[in-house]
């Protein structure tokens, strides 16, 4: 069973996620709140939760400033941003700050509860046309007078390392990556262990930053 914490300020959509949500036997809604502030003192209070789906403009504490308080308090608990604001600026900060992913609530109710459960199995998930503008946000806000970076090589990554943080990037799964590549997934997970203990990142989202931003400053 997945718990579920629903974050956002409109009564309408909180009721609304709740019903959509509740038609999955695997997944229980745990509470609502109405801010990033109220969803960690919700978590503090002891109640179980695995996925805090988060809006992103909110009062008193938007969906950015309340993944980065829940990560830094919660490591394990996935966030999934959920808006209707295509913001890239906000969706950059909310991928830094330790958000699993995220998605517009334009999508159909059975990709949001996919996003859920893949969320919660420790996968990264963006949407294709917001990764793309990721990779074109962090390259405009590129400092002309930077170094270009390293290759991946140069971090001491293997070809087949390199290969597996580029699909990370790409939001797979380590089932689809390890379909792509032809790979068993052990051996998955196995290279995204090396991988996070080479360049020194804590999870999936960090390796998918990095990557973008490597790409960004090969390509300026």
């Amino acid at each position: 069973m997945i718990h579920v914490l629903i974050t956002d300020d409109d009564p309408f959509i909180r009721e609304s996620l709740q019903l959509i949500i509740g038609l999955d036997e695997n997944i229980r809604v745990v509470g609502t709140c109405t801010h990033g502030d109220e969803a960690l003192a919700f978590i503090q209070n002891g109640v179980k939760v695995d996925v805090v789906l988060m809006d992103i403009r909110m009062p008193i504490c938007d969906g950015v400033q309340g993944t980065l308080k829940i990560k830094q308090a919660y490591p394990n608990i996935a966030v999934l941003i959920l808006t209707t604001f295509d913001d890239d600026e906000f969706i950059v900060q909310a991928l830094r700050n330790g958000a699993s992913g995220y998605l517009l609530k334009n999508i159909s109710p059975d990709r949001i509860i996919q996003g859920i459960k893949t969320v919660e199995q420790g996968n990264l998930l963006i949407h294709a046309d917001i990764a793309k503008k990721l990779t074109t946000f962090i390259s405009a806000s590129s400092s002309p007078n930077v170094p270009a970076p390293k290759p991946l090589s140069g971090y001491g990554l293997t070809a087949s390392e390199q290969a597996v943080v580029a699909k990370i990037a790409e939001g797979l799964s380590n089932k689809e990556i390890a379909q792509e590549l032809f790979l068993s997934e052990g051996t998955v997970k196995n290279y995204i262990t090396e991988i996070l203990s080479k360049l020194n990142l804590r999870d999936r989202t960090q390796i998918a930053i990095f990557y973008l931003k490597k790409q960004s400053g090969t390509s300026s």
